[in-house]
């Protein structure tokens, strides 16, 4: 994925929460255009952040090479099901 198709999704107002699929099968569901730093050769995702404070615990740096795809995820869908924002393989 081109880092500007990336920066595109990420500014769409109102923002439509994301989920970023990798060449290893990870996913990385996205609820704030905030969890996510572009660069020009990777993205840097903020990982589980806190509901209460956004206080991230970690960030995961990856390629956009291993970028497969991005979805729009449904807004029904809460936070911490179905490994959102865990960074955890689905």
């Amino acid at each position: 994925m081109r880092p500007e198709e990336l920066t595109s999704l990420l500014r769409t107002r109102p923002f439509t929460p994301l989920r970023v699929h990798m060449t290893d099968g990870q996913t990385y569901d996205i609820r704030h255009p905030d969890q996510v730093l572009v660069l020009r050769g990777r993205i840097d995702i903020g990982v589980a952040p806190d509901p209460a404070t956004g206080v991230l615990d970690r960030v995961d740096h990856c390629s956009l090479l291993h970028v497969v795809r991005v979805v729009e995820l449904p807004q029904s869908i809460p936070a911490g099901e179905n490994g959102a924002t865990s960074g955890e393989p689905n």
